[in-house]
Formats: C-alpha cells, sequence, structure tokens
C-alpha cells in the first residue's frame, strides 16, 4: 500500500510517500480500507513536534473513512462502511494518512451512504468535535445565541451547520474578509472580522453578550471570547487553531468575567454514537445539512495540502483522497 510517512518533525515536505505493507489485524483490531481522510490540526501538530507522545517514524492521519477490509474479531463485516477517529491513531500507532489503517474495533462506527468519499472523509473528526462542544461542553438550546471564535475552521463551519439547524442565531468569525461568504453561504446570520476585540462587536450588535461561546482559536483570544458572553452564559474551549493551549499564571477571579462560566471539550470516537452520526449523513444527502469540504487533494499533494493547512488559506476542510479514482462513489463490497 501507499502510505505518508513522518520521520521526524519538519516541514510540509518532510511528510513522505512510501510502500508499505498492508497491516495485519489482531483480534480486536479492524483493518480499513481508506479511501479517504480529512485532515486536522492535530497532524500539524504532529508534523511540528508540538505534539506529546509520538514515535517516528510514524503514518500521521486522526482519521479515516473506508470499507472494512477485516475484523478478526467479528465485529463488522467486509465491506461494511465505517469511520475512525483519535485513540491513538497517528501518534502511537499508524493513522489514515495511507491506503489502509489498522485501529481498535472499539472506535470504528459504521454508516451507510451514498455521499461521494471526498465529502465522507470530511466527516468524523470535525462532525464529533462541533457535535461534543455544542452538546456537551455548551447543552445548547433553540433560540440561544452563539459566537464562534475561528468559524472559518473546519470545525467552526460544521458547529454553524449544526447550531442552525437547531434554530440558534450565529455570530461566527475569520481574520480573512474574503472567507466571509463562505460563513454566510452555510447559514452564519453575522460574520465579524476578528481584529482581535470581537466582544466588542459582539456587544454591537447584542447589548448582554451572547449566551454561548465555542472558543477554536485558543487562549490567546479566550479572555476576549468570555467578555463576549452574557452573565450565566456559557463559553466551551474546544481548540487550538493558534497552536496556544495553556493559560498561564491563572487566577480565576481576574481571569473570568462575573457570572460568565467556562467549560471545555475533548473527544473520543464513542462521544460520537453511530445514530448521530447517521442522522447527519442522511441530512447532508436530502440538502437539508452541508459537509463544509474547502479543497480535496490527491495524496501526491500531501505535503501541498499541509502548506495550504498551516498557512490557513481556505475556509473549511482539508480531504485526502488516496486514488484519483476514488473521488467517486466506490461500491461497498457486500
Amino acid at each position: 500500500m501507499r502510505a505518508v510517512v513522518l520521520d521526524a518533525p519538519g516541514p510540509p515536505s518532510a511528510l513522505r510517500i512510501r510502500d508499505r505493507p498492508v497491516p495485519v489485524p489482531e483480534p480486536g483490531w479492524v483493518l480499513i480500507e481508506v479511501p479517504a481522510s480529512g485532515l486536522n490540526r492535530s497532524e500539524l501538530h504532529t508534523r511540528l513536534g508540538l505534539a506529546e507522545g509520538v514515535v517516528f517514524p510514524r503514518v500521521p492521519g486522526i482519521e479515516a473513512t473506508g470499507v472494512v477490509a477485516a475484523a478478526p474479531g467479528g465485529e463488522f463485516e467486509p465491506g461494511r462502511q465505517v469511520m475512525t477517529m483519535m485513540g491513538g491513531m497517528g501518534r502511537v500507532f499508524d493513522g489514515g494518512y495511507a491506503e489502509y489503517t489498522c485501529v481498535p474495533a472499539g472506535q470504528v462506527i459504521p454508516f451507510r451512504s451514498a455521499l461521494p468519499w471526498s465529502v465522507l472523509g470530511a466527516v468524523p473528526e470535525m462532525l464529533q468535535t462541533a457535535y461534543g462542544s455544542l452538546v456537551v461542553g455548551l447543552d445548547f438550546r433553540p433560540g440561544q445565541t452563539l459566537l464562534i471564535r475561528g468559524g472559518s475552521s473546519s470545525v467552526g463551519m460544521a458547529a454553524t451547520v449544526l447550531a442552525k439547524r437547531r434554530g440558534l442565531t450565529v455570530l461566527s468569525t475569520t481574520r480573512d474578509p474574503a472567507k466571509a461568504a463562505a460563513l454566510t453561504a452555510i447559514g452564519a446570520d453575522h460574520v465579524l472580522i476578528d481584529d482581535g476585540a470581537v466582544a466588542s462587536q459582539v456587544r454591537g450588535l447584542i447589548a448582554d453578550g451572547v449566551d454561548l461561546a465555542l472558543e477554536l482559536v485558543g487562549t490567546p483570544t479566550l479572555p476576549d471570547t468570555l467578555r463576549a458572553v452574557r452573565v450565566h452564559g456559557v463559553a466551551c474551549f474546544t481548540g487550538m487553531l493558534s497552536n496556544e493551549w495553556l493559560v498561564r499564571d491563572f487566577y480565576p477571579i481576574g481571569y473570568l468575567p462575573r457570572g460568565v462560566r467556562l467549560s471545555a471539550y475533548g473527544g473520543e470516537a464513542d462521544d460520537l454514537r453511530a445514530e448521530v452520526l447517521q442522522e447527519f449523513l442522511d441530512a447532508v444527502a436530502a440538502g437539508t445539512a452541508t459537509v463544509p469540504v474547502a479543497r480535496v487533494y490527491e495524496l501526491d499533494e500531501i505535503a501541498r495540502a499541509h502548506a495550504d493547512m498551516e498557512a490557513n488559506r481556505v475556509a473549511g476542510k482539508l480531504v485526502v483522497v488516496m486514488r484519483p479514482e476514488n473521488q467517486t462513489i466506490v461500491k461497498m463490497r457486500e
């Protein structure tokens, strides 16, 4: 099989395509043939040497979408469409940047869909993170107002899609005015150009502040995000687009605005229930939900894809397909 291998931290060119043996699954593990995988900031952290616990050489990729090739424990039938994510993928063991990946059965989620693999490949980590942030981190309700800091990221755009389906008013931020149209197109009610002082813009629209805020940029913007939230509102810290995730010398009374609540979200594959995944995919197929795919790359373009991700050149999710023909629908093996 062809796989992307990272021998050590480095620039995008450090991602090398090599021929490797197809993994052989042990009982309790599942071998997945991978038509497409989404790209994530987590893999950027790995490539830059910011991720902990990574042993090199390593095939990166914290998610993958495809069909079961083998499951010696009998957990899934061969040919079953599945998604997988997290659980050590791309760090503790080889991940999704390959034509095959082998993962623990407990982190495999089945689904059925005729959507193109280039769309399906964008879904796992993005949906799990956005859904978990909204449901667990924020406990959102119809009719509430939601600020998404880092709205042009893939998770930010997915959160907008989910929130609008539940009847929330969404204020979404981007540092790049050229990305504003993409946010409006997926339903954002207000697009705010992030100049570092978003709270004042929010309160110009909603004097008391928003009910909820999803922080995807990181600790540099978190204090300003908190100031955009009303008393008894909630801010959820989920993302680290800035590559900064520590609050130093944290003094809660001085850091948190009075009465504003701060939560956090970080999930795994089992936080995305199969019925939630299937309902979302069915909604996409019916045209009532959108998967915000920004760009699709072939495997040979992985260095370019990482360069685009690092430079924040596009709004939405980046996807890599393992073979050009797999950009079209692959027929399941029954």
